[in-house]
């Protein structure tokens, strides 16, 4: 699966990744990363610009839950065809008692990456990171890169092996 892109491995090009997400594919020899036109990050029109399934994309959802008084942040993982179940599923999953989609600003600061280009390497350090099991067994999956002028392409199950990644049906 690559459409019309040119795929090259991630960790030689630092250039293409935000600074945190640098440090995180590493190493990680199944990661790789296309240029794209910034303009086209948003899923749909990546996907269909690029020539590449729908269903082959993961998003990643940032949440913020609130619970006595205090608030925490996740990240979901689900397929761009799939919804995320935040105010069910994942709000019972991280024993909240309120769950929201964070505000842009939130979590483009407390990622260090830009918005549309959000991915699950190289968040800050506690973060769960819940993967939809749809997104863990697909071979491949288009992921942000941290920049919302490159992807990421790598194996479902490379998001299953990151720190605090968790692995349930996110899709309820």
């Amino acid at each position: 699966m690559t459409g019309t892109l040119t795929w090259m491995r991630a960790d030689e090009h630092p250039e293409l990744l935000a600074e945190p997400v640098q440090a995180a594919v590493r190493g990680v020899a199944d990661a790789r990363v296309a240029e794209i036109d910034p303009g086209l990050a948003d899923t749909a029109e990546f996907c269909e610009h690029y020539g590449l399934p729908l269903g082959t994309s993961a998003n990643c959802v940032v949440v913020a839950t609130k619970r006595g008084g205090e608030t925490g942040y996740a990240a979901c993982m689900v397929l761009a065809t799939d919804r995320a179940d935040v105010n069910g599923t994942i709000r019972r999953h991280l024993g909240a008692r309120k769950a929201s989609f964070a505000p842009m600003d939130q979590a483009t600061g407390m990622t260090g990456m830009e918005y549309g280009g959000i991915t699950p390497f190289g968040l800050p350090e506690g973060w769960p990171v819940l993967v939809d099991e749809a997104v863990a067994t697909e071979p491949e999956v288009v992921v942000g890169s941290g920049l919302r002028r490159s992807k990421l392409l790598v194996p479902g199950k490379v998001l299953t092996e990151l720190a605090g990644a968790e692995t349930l049906a996110l899709t309820g």
